[in-house]
């Protein structure tokens, strides 16, 4: 039997309402038990720090805790790998960095892949780091720098916290484009590579603000540039790199991400959620005492940035050689 056109495209709406409606009604449920935010560092860290004030947010927002589980090791694998293998349903969720797309071209064996494997969510926030000398160093703009280190190729001492960390790899950015001689020097944390550049036995540091700001400030160090593409509100005076070496951009940035094939209604609810949080004017303020600022993006926005960077980190990585198992 052939049916009138208006009743086959009544029951066809029809039809296709269904899905559309178990969809939202599985978002406006979400979440069903408590949630748990995967932070691939020790508590009290900035990716801690961050983890637990979107997280707070989120447990106001949708009525279930949002609990905070530090898993550190391996430069945040352990934490990545523990939510690319928990359930795909939205109640795992992981605490992304730069570090997860740097590690995907420094470690050879990994079990998994960051970019197939785990959907971001939301950005949440983002933090220059400063390129710094001691006090005494004799340059004081980052083409002074240049110039000395061309005239002393491998004299030059570069601190970083770790192989790999984006300390370092903002380094190694730098050298690839400044063309610059610098040898890296790895410490185990930045409380010793601080040290040693306050001391001078090491001759530039591509620092976090939280770390070095102070430092900063009293003057035991001297901030020769920010790496984000904009000047930093809380040092105004302080140029960018990329004032000197056109197209240079690093930051620290966080963001949340899901094991892929998480529904995508309850990726999209996450994704509002906590950009409405970032548009609340104390959670601004809060970044503002934290040394960040409100990063926020579409879904889609967000997608594409994690994908640049790990194409971006990738050639810094294979530029400076380095490799962990």
């Amino acid at each position: 039997m052939r049916l009138p056109r208006r009743t086959f495209l009544r029951m066809a709406l029809s039809a296709g309402a269904f899905p559309a409606a178990s969809r939202g009604a599985r978002a406006q449920g979400y979440p069903t038990r408590p949630v748990r935010i995967i932070v691939g560092q020790t508590a009290g860290g900035g990716q801690d720090i961050f983890a637990r004030l979107i997280g707070q947010w989120l447990s106001d927002r949708l009525g279930r805790p949002f609990i905070i589980e530090n898993r550190p090791g391996a430069g945040g694998n352990i934490g990545a790998e523990a939510v690319v293998r928990s359930s795909a349903d939205g109640h795992t969720l992981l605490l992304i960095a730069p570090s997860n797309t740097i590690n995907e071209t420094l470690y050879d064996k990994l079990s998994f892949d960051f970019v197939r494997d785990i959907a971001p969510i939301a950005s949440i926030a983002r933090a220059p780091l400063i390129m710094e000398v001691p006090s005494s160093f004799p340059a004081n703009t980052v083409s002074e720098f240049i110039t000395y280190a061309k005239a002393n190729p491998g004299e030059l001492n570069m601190a970083s916290p770790g192989i790999g960390t984006s300390v370092h790899i903002a380094g190694e950015l730098f050298k690839m484009m400044a063309e610059v001689n610098l040898v890296h020097v790895p410490y185990r944390g930045a409380p010793a590579a601080d040290t040693d550049l306050i001391s001078e036995q090491v001759q530039v540091m591509f620092n976090n603000v939280p770390n070095s700001i102070e430092h900063v400030r009293s003057g035991r160090l001297r901030a020769l540039a920010v790496t984000t593409v904009e000047r930093f509100q809380a040092l105004p005076n302080i140029p960018t790199v990329g004032e000197f070496v056109p197209g240079y951009e690093a930051s620290s940035w966080w963001g949340l991400g899901a094991p892929t094939n998480t529904p995508a209604e309850i990726v999209e609810r996450l994704n509002r959620e906590i950009n409405a949080g970032l548009a609340s004017p104390t959670m601004k303020s809060r970044f503002a005492d934290l040394g960040a600022t409100v990063f926020s993006t579409s879904l889609a926005d967000f997608r594409r940035f994690v994908a640049d960077e790990t194409e971006k980190w990738a050639k810094v990585v294979k530029f400076s050689g380095a490799k962990l198992e």
